[in-house]
């Protein structure tokens, strides 16, 4: 197996002609003596039809999808940084899901972002219910120095973060089919990965 990991991989190229080449370069790895091609990260804006058909028509791309969603609330995702806002999430998602139903997709999140209501929270455990998403991984905010949201008022406690990580990670389990690996530990199942 042969992975590809960059913060968007959606972007390999850009900085050649100001278009992605992620398509070329897969093909071209095709050729290669590789079972399985997984694609990591895959930033949710920037999944369109080509990467779509490509995922569906390659035999060797993993139907592995892993977009890093970060939050759903659209104040939160504009304090973050993020392009895309709730609906055009659900779009995508639902477009996954529709143009490759045995689709593995996985992402992440972060609570305790700078601002989040406890509303906000509740928007994202309604989220997370209404995907059921395959693998989930939920992060506490952390707040790193010289980093615009460092500065943001409404930083959220660390006992709040926890608790709300909790939530979430409580919720996705009672999602998804649950079996023990072979050291015991409980292993969310995914039928592609």
């Amino acid at each position: 197996e042969l992975i590809l990991v960059a913060q968007d991989v959606t972007r390999y190229g850009i900085d050649f002609d100001g278009k992605s080449h992620l398509v070329e370069l897969v093909d071209a790895l095709s050729q290669m003596d590789f079972d399985l091609i997984r694609l990591l990260y895959l930033e949710p804006e920037a999944i369109d039809d080509s990467i779509i058909d490509m995922i569906v028509s390659n035999p060797k791309v993993a139907k592995y999808a892993d977009v890093p969603l970060q939050h759903i609330d659209g104040d939160t995702l504009k304090r973050m940084g993020r392009r895309t806002n709730q609906q055009q999430l659900r779009d995508m998602i639902d477009k996954l899901h529709k143009e490759i139903p045995d689709i593995c997709l996985r992402t992440t999140l972060i609570t305790g972002f700078p601002g989040e209501t406890q509303e906000d929270h509740e928007e994202l455990m309604q989220f997370v219910d209404d995907m059921e998403f395959d693998r989930l991984g939920v992060f506490t905010y952390s707040q790193e120095e010289d980093t615009p949201a460092a500065l943001m008022p409404e930083q959220i406690g660390e006992e709040v973060k926890l608790k709300r990580q909790q939530e979430l990670m409580e919720l996705q389990q009672t999602l998804k089919k649950v079996f023990k690996g072979k050291n015991g530990r409980s292993v969310v199942y995914c039928q592609s990965s």
